[in-house]
């Protein structure tokens, strides 16, 4: 069993910058790979960002190629999703998710956190 609880969402201007956080408690957290999803009003969820369990390998959603920045702390038991150059249309619940084999099934889920651009 993982628990994920994410933090850091909030209102921000377009241009402006947020960092979000994924805490996970349960299973040891160094052992499995990490996601972070989105999904904006009407719209069906989707992929921004993974991290394998050790943080040597990213993949990123092309949307979000060069704005945003996926990273982990082991030590801390937590991921993050730094955004930056934020857009109108980043607006959305963002989630993350815990893959336990790293096969991009992703098998838990966190409650999610509300992220609103203005322009």
């Amino acid at each position: 069993q993982v628990q994920l609880v994410e933090s850091g969402g909030g209102l921000v201007q377009a241009g402006g910058s947020l960092r979000l956080s994924c805490a996970a408690s349960g299973r040891t957290f160094s052992t499995y790979a990490m996601g972070w999803f989105r999904q904006a009003p009407g719209k069906e969820r989707e992929f921004v960002a993974s991290i394998s369990w050790s943080g040597g390998r990213t993949y990123y959603a092309d949307s979000v190629k060069g704005r945003f920045t996926i990273s982990r702390s082991n030590a801390k038991n937590t991921v993050y999703l730094q955004m930056n150059s934020l857009k109108p249309e980043d607006t959305a619940v963002y989630y993350c998710a815990a893959d336990l084999v790293e096969d991009n099934e992703y098998d838990y889920w966190g409650q999610g956190t509300q992220v609103s651009v203005s322009s």
